[in-house]
Order: structure tokens, then C-alpha cells, then sequence
């Protein structure tokens, strides 16, 4: 159902000129005065929204393109075409157009966090499903039993002041009913007999009861605000990346262009010289904070986007008082620039909308999780899907930008593919994949051997982390015994593994915990067994 435009828009305009008044006077009073604020204009009034015209995101994958999808202007005099997405209005150079973010008091974009979602003010110019929204109110209170209204707009992340028109046409409709009052104006709901039928039947069709999910409309533009395409970092925030981490200045030197490219990149060498610490570290080369929608919705489907296991949020500090009037909405996190991590368990269905048939809502694929940052294909050649499977379902992706999904209910989405892929093996990458995927992989980094002076730091840096004093002559006799002269080669994995070898065997024999020749011979002949 498509959501309906209030009747009252008279007291509704009168109420949000009283805020813009009230903002304006904060700016005022902070030194701000000098921009024109929206109370100054001329409000346009809003027209009601016709009853049949089709929702924004009913264009199929066409209606959210990737490719240069605009954002979307605010509501003018006359009411969007029916047969047209809102994105696509054309604006009038002289227009005085209500700013999105003028809600959002004390932010500034900046490269850290370059865009921040305004707090939703009316359910159509927020793209709101309000039959979906219903549902999630009924099937909520049906498993809580009992809940204020404050609440229940907690629940969905959505102000008060847009729940509470629902809340009270349920009452109205007696699907629910008021079971007392609270000392804030509000009421405590429960359902009625016919709500709780309701309310089973639309747990039958799917069991999500959590925040009220963003149109996908949203979250392709909240893509594009937060690209890693255009952020080009320099060399000093590389360092900054990789400031915990022993690397060759010639490595960092290969590596700077790669990133800043913002495609992919094949890191490949032998086992154990860091090529999976490399590729984690990346993404902090580029701003800190992204955000994502808790769910986005699909033509009435849910589709979970943030995932606490792949996720870590870092939500801003709520302000106090009257300066936290209008925050972000609610219904998005803010989340540390993603790093994702898929080793030997990659499978071809992880790359696709994973649905549950029990509960009806569907899963992203990590390749959405990963948007705005990086993800990492590490043990590349390794998976249980064959290479070529693989290649096949990314090669368009890779090269566009794009990536079509496809939903359980048959409809197929364009979502955006924009992350920094990167490709961690220990096999020649000529050896996988041919030239057609090569090309499409423009930097192809070799991570060597360290030289024997790096090797020699590695010990002195793993000394301090293991808290092992170190002795220089110790690991003299561990190099001209144990390497030069069987041309051992070196990796950057092994002066913590040995030291921890060394360590374990000192613990053990209640001895002292330091270096000594002889308990590196140990450590050697456990280490290297089996090793050639």
C-alpha cells in the first residue's frame, strides 16, 4: 500500500515552520545567522499524493540504477509524476529548496564521515512503506505483549511524532486498545482480539519486527555519498594504515597507487609473509566511518544489511537538551569502514541473497556487507567453488561497478558494487585465472621474502609484544645455524612463531623466559619438521 499524505497539511505546515523558526534561532544565536535559513522562504505547500501512484522503487532494477542515480530533491508545489521516480524531478536554478541536512545540528561532512543520514520527517519524502511498517508494529506488539508508544517508535527507529498517527488509527479501527496511560502524554497498547488475528496471520508472512528497513532508492545514493572512489588517499594515510606493521618502503611504494585507485588488486607470494595483514590494514588508508541501514526494503521484502558479525558500529555521542533536536535517523548505524575476510568457506551462495524460508527475510550477500570498504578473497584458488565459478559470477561486477541480485520473489535488483576487492593467494595468479579476468584486476603486487636486516627488526619487534628481552647473539646463531647455511628462506611469520615456540617450552620447564641457542634449536626442530 502506498503511504497517503495527511488531510491536516495545513497545521502540519504550521507545525514544522514553528521548528524551522526555532532552528533558525539556535543558528542565530551560535553565529550562524548569516545563511538564510528555511523559515525565511516561502514554504510550498505539499500536495496530497495520489492514491494509485506507483511506489519510488517500483521501476524494477532500471528505477535504481547505480550509474548516475541523482539525489533526491526536496518535495516542490506540484506532486511527482506517477509515472516517474521523485529522483528524476527537474529543479529550477532559482529554486529555494529545504536542505536534507539542515536537521543535522553540528555536523559536518568531512573525510572521516562524509555524509550522515537526516532524521525522517514525513513517511512519503522519506520513501516509508507504510504497510510494511504496520505489519512490523502489529507483529511487535504481538510478541511483547504490551508496550508504550514511545517504545514502539524506538523500536522501529522512527520519531514519535510518525508513529503515533498509526498507533492511533489502529485504535481508531480497534485493533488496538489503550491499557493505561503514562506520565508523558503517551499510551500503553495492547491488541485487541481482531489485532492479535491480524498480527498471527502477518507473522505467517514473515517474522521481522525490527527497525522500519530504508527504500533501496536510499541506500544506492547513501553508496554514492560514501564511495572509496573519489577519497584517493596520499601516501601519509598509508603510513598511517600500515604504522603497526613492518613493510618495505618498496612495498608501500607498490602498494600506494593500488589503493588509491579504490578497484582490485592481486596480492600473491609465499605463505606467511603477510599478505592477509596487508589487505586487512587497508581500509584504514581511507575515512573511518560509513553508514548503512539496519534493512532495506524491497517491494515489501526485507533484505538485513548491517550484520554485527561482519560490522563493527561506532555510533556517534547523542547530544543533550535542546541542541539534539533533529538528529540522524535512527534507522541507520554507523559502522567502522568494513574489512570482510572470506577464506577456504567462500561458496557461491554466499554472493547471493541468502532467503529464509522460515522466516521470510533475506540475508545480503558479503559483497553488499563489504560496500565502502574492502573485502579480502584470502587463500584465493582454495575455495570450495571452483575459480572459474567465481570469475565468472564477478568479471561483470568487477568492471562496472554493479552487481545485479536476485530476490526470492523473483524480482531482480541492481545494487552497487564498490568496494576495494582484493585477491590474497600463494599461487601465480597467471596459474588461476586467464587474461580476460586479469585485466579486470589492474595492480598485481608480489609480496617477497624479507631481507635479512627486516628479518633481524621482525625479532626485535616480536620481542617487545611477546615480553621477551632480546639478545642479538641468540639470534646470530639462529640465522648462521638454522638458515644461511641450509638457504633457508625467510618469512615475515616466522620470528613470532619461534619466539612463541620458545616461550611455550620456557613456561613449561618452569625456566626463565629469555633467548638462548639451545632452546632455539627446539623451536627449530618443531617448527620445521615437516617444512621443507
Amino acid at each position: 500500500m502506498n503511504p497517503a499524505k495527511p488531510s491536516s497539511d495545513t497545521k502540519q505546515s504550521a507545525a514544522e515552520d514553528q521548528l524551522d523558526a526555532l532552528l533558525s534561532r539556535i543558528h542565530s544565536l551560535s553565529g550562524e545567522g548569516a545563511t538564510p535559513r528555511a523559515a525565511e522562504q516561502p514554504r510550498p505547500k505539499q500536495t496530497p499524493r495520489p492514491a494509485a501512484a506507483t511506489p519510488p522503487n517500483a521501476g524494477g532494477a532500471a528505477a535504481v540504477s547505480w550509474a548516475g542515480t541523482p539525489a533526491r530533491p526536496a518535495p516542490t508545489a506540484s506532486a511527482p509524476s506517477a509515472s516517474q521516480p521523485p529522483s528524476s524531478q527537474p529543479q529550477s536554478a532559482n529554486a529555494k529548496v529545504r536542505q536534507p541536512s539542515a536537521s543535522l545540528l553540528g555536523f559536518k561532512p568531512s573525510r572521516d564521515e562524509p555524509w550522515r543520514p537526516a532524521e525522517p520527517q514525513d513517511s512519503y519524502e522519506s520513501r516509508i512503506n507504510e504497510t510494511l511498517l504496520e505489519a512490523i508494529i502489529y507483529r511487535f506488539l504481538r510478541n511483547i505483549g504490551e508496550c508504550a508508544g514511545r517504545q514502539v517508535a524506538d523500536q522501529v527507529k522512527l520519531p514519535f511524532r510518525m508513529v503515533e498517527p498509526i498507533l492511533n488509527r489502529l485504535k481508531a479501527d480497534q485493533r488496538v486498545a489503550y491499557k493505561s496511560s503514562t506520565s508523558t502524554n503517551d499510551y500503553v497498547y495492547v491488541l485487541t482480539e481482531s489485532g492479535r488475528e491480524i498480527a498471527r496471520l502477518m507473522q505467517q508472512d514473515c517474522t521481522y519486527y525490527g527497525a522500519c528497513p530504508v527504500s533501496l532508492n536510499d541506500y544506492v545514493n547513501s553508496v554514492k555519498r560514501q564511495t572509496i572512489e573519489g577519497q584517493y588517499p596520499k601516501k601519509v594515510d598509508l603510513e598511517r594504515a600500515f604504522s603497526d606493521l613492518l613493510i618495505n618502503p618498496k612495498m608501500l611504494l607498490r602498494l600506494g597507487p593500488a589503493v588509491a585507485s579504490g578497484r582490485g588488486m592481486f596480492l600473491f607470494g609465499f605463505p606467511g609473509n603477510g599478505k592477509t595483514s596487508i589487505a586487512e590494514r587497508v581500509t584504514g588508508a581511507f575515512g573511518k566511518y560509513l553508514w548503512i541501514p539496519r534493512a532495506v526494503e524491497i517491494d515489501g521484502a526485507v533484505m538485513r544489511v548491517y550484520d554485527p558479525m561482519n560490522h563493527e558500529i561506532a555510533m556517534p555521542e547523542a547530544g543533550s537538551g535542546l541542541l539534539d533536536i533533529g538528529g540522524f535517523d535512527k534507522r541507520w548505524v554507523r559502522i567502522k569502514r568494513p574489512t570482510i575476510v572470506a577464506g577456504g568457506e567462500l561458496t557461491l551462495d554466499m554472493l547471493e541473497v541468502q532467503f529464509n524460508p522460515e522466516s521470510n527475510i533475506s540475508e545480503s550477500p558479503l559483497q553488499l556487507k563489504s560496500n565502502c570498504g574492502t573485502l579480502v578473497i584470502d587463500d584465493f584458488g582454495r575455495q570450495k567453488m571452483s575459480v572459474d565459478q567465481l570469475l565468472n559470477r564477478w568479471i561483470i561486477p568487477l568492471e562496472k561497478r554493479y552487481d545485479f541480485l536476485n530476490m526470492a520473489n523473483g524480482k531482480k535488483i541492481q545494487v552497487p558494487f564498490d568496494q576495494l576487492v582484493i585477491f590474497s593467494t600463494n599461487l601465480e595468479p597467471k596459474d588461476l585465472v586467464d587474461d580476460a579476468f586479469l585485466r579486470r584486476i589492474p595492480y598485481k603486487i608480489e609480496v617477497p621474502n624479507p631481507p635479512e636486516a627486516d628479518f633481524r627488526k621482525l625479532f626485535e619487534i616480536m620481542c617487545k609484544i611477546t615480553k621477551i628481552p632480546y639478545n642479538a647473539d641468540a639470534i646470530d646463531y639462529l640465522i648462521k645455524t638454522h638458515y644461511l647455511p641450509v638457504n633457508r628462506p625467510f618469512r615475515n611469520c616466522q620470528p613470532r612463531d619461534l619466539l612463541l615456540q620458545v616461550r611455550n617450552y620456557c613456561l613449561y620447564n618452569d625456566l626463565q623466559v629469555e633467548l638462548k641457542n639451545e632452546y632455539f634449536d627446539f623451536a627449530v626442530d618443531n617448527y620445521f619438521s615437516v617444512m621443507n
